[in-house]
């Protein structure tokens, strides 16, 4: 059994990367936007402040991960990674069900490239359809890694099946 961090900027291809894992294993997806995008759709027009909206968005995402790796199921989290406190709680929901721990982070370094997949893909309401430079080079800067494993860099600029494969492996490694 695994759990997958995934990790990356908007738009740098994790949840591309995690369709094809879990169509491949049969790993279940939580993917932060939709959850974030559900509860947006549910408060219609409120004016819920982005930490609440953040914060609840993400302890219901947490909820999910530990009830299916709770059942032994494989799971992958589709968000970017740019907390501490989301690799510790991977980390010791990991350990305490008994899951290999792994962080696999898109990195795609090229404002031009991810300006165009943010402008042209089909966008849930959580999603930004845009960015400044600035914001995008800060955050690909501050995208937080566990010291404790060995985490897997892809480089989402290439096509996935240059990557997918070395992918695969790494999920297999002990």
């Amino acid at each position: 059994m695994f759990f997958i961090q995934m990790s990356g900027f908007p738009g740098s291809g994790k949840s591309t990367l995690s369709r094809r894992i879990a169509k491949i294993t049969g790993a279940i997806i939580i993917d932060h936007d939709i959850s974030k995008s559900s509860i947006l759709k549910s408060i219609g027009d409120s004016n819920l402040e982005l930490k609440v909206l953040g914060m609840t968005s993400y302890n219901m995402d947490w909820a999910l991960i530990e009830f299916y790796l709770s059942q032994s199921y494989d799971v992958i989290f589709d968000s970017p990674c740019f907390y501490p406190e989301m690799i510790e709680r991977g980390s010791s929901l990991s350990k305490k069900y008994n899951a290999k721990y792994k962080y696999v982070e898109c990195y795609l370094n090229d404002y031009q490239e991810i300006s165009k997949r943010l402008q042209n893909r089909e966008r849930m309401i959580s999603q930004i359809s845009d960015t400044s430079e600035e914001v995008f080079k800060n955050n690909v800067n501050e995208s937080k890694r566990p010291n404790h494993i060995q985490c897997l860099r892809v480089d989402s600029s290439q096509p996935i099946e240059k990557y997918l494969k070395n992918v695969l492996n790494y999920i297999d490694e002990e």
